[in-house]
């Protein structure tokens, strides 16, 4: 990050190698992903952010009267620009990069590429240095990092950890959720294909999981589909699992270690005590 003297502007790499000249203190923000949004709000950033997604839910009260620009993948670009906005805030996976290209030519837009804790913990710093919460950002960062570092390790055996229904979707090797179902204690029963591909019934039958994770969003499985999955796929352990520790990337990190321990306690515990552990 270098700037020159008397120079108004940051000149920043961000997490995909874009180069972006990002205002000094910039005042009028627009976050595009979620988690991202939260982590805005803990850094103490809720007067300078002025748009939010319409997904961006948390933390409910502070963000109940923020202007919403659409969705994570269909911005409204008439009300970003309305927003005059000095910032924007996005993320590889959860925006759609046509719609990214639009918004780079006439704003500073700075993205995050997140598929590690590593690259988490130096997301949450490069915000608060850009936005002039430099101390705030490594207090998060730092406290999510000695989380981890405290969790130790435990083995719970393979899963296959389930974002969809029809067709059935699972979180694969080069995502988020893969990393941190490690730190969790699973191996993943799909370690061998790609971000989120498309599975059969069949296919599962075949890897034989010891464990299914049915996250809880973005898809809102339910024990009718703890039962089906559990017909299907005897030899297995299904259960619904909380979604934000496993894939809310930014501050929700600070306690996922904490969510992670008490998970494992619950997957301890006799077969018949468990179906949703959320």
């Amino acid at each position: 990050m270098t700037a020159g003297p008397g120079d108004c502007m940051l000149k920043v790499i961000d997490q995909m190698g874009r180069k972006v000249s990002v205002s000094r203190a910039p005042q009028r923000i627009v976050s595009l992903v979620p988690s991202q949004t939260e982590l805005l709000v803990d850094l103490g950033l809720i007067e300078r952010l002025v748009g939010v997604t319409d997904f961006c839910t948390e933390p409910a009260a502070a963000l109940a009267s923020k202007p919403r620009i659409g969705g994570t993948k269909r911005f409204a670009f008439d009300r970003i620009a309305a927003l005059e906005p000095d910032l924007i805030i996005g993320n590889r996976e959860e925006n759609y990069q046509e719609g990214i290209a639009r918004l780079a030519t006439e704003y500073p837009v700075w993205m995050s590429d997140i598929a590690s804790l590593e690259q988490n913990c130096a997301m949450i710093r490069a915000i608060g240095a850009m936005t002039g919460t430099a101390i705030a950002a490594d207090r998060i960062a730092a406290g999510t990092e000695r989380a981890f570092a405290n969790l130790g390790e435990m083995q719970l055996g393979s899963a296959a950890y389930l974002i969809w229904r029809k067709p059935w979707m699972a979180a694969a090797s080069g995502t988020f959720i893969d990393a941190m179902m490690r730190y969790a204690g699973f191996e993943n029963a799909f370690q061998d294909c790609h971000r989120y591909p498309e599975i059969g019934i069949d296919e599962l039958v075949l890897r034989a999981p010891e464990w299914v994770l049915l996250s809880s969003e973005p898809f809102p499985f339910t024990q009718t589909h703890v039962a089906e999955l559990a017909a299907q796929l005897p030899g297995s352990r299904v259960v619904i699992v909380d979604a934000m520790p496993f894939s809310w990337y930014g501050s929700r990190m600070l306690n996922a270690a904490d969510y992670f321990c008490r998970l494992r306690k619950q997957l301890n515990e006799p077969a018949n005590a468990l179906s949703d552990v959320g």
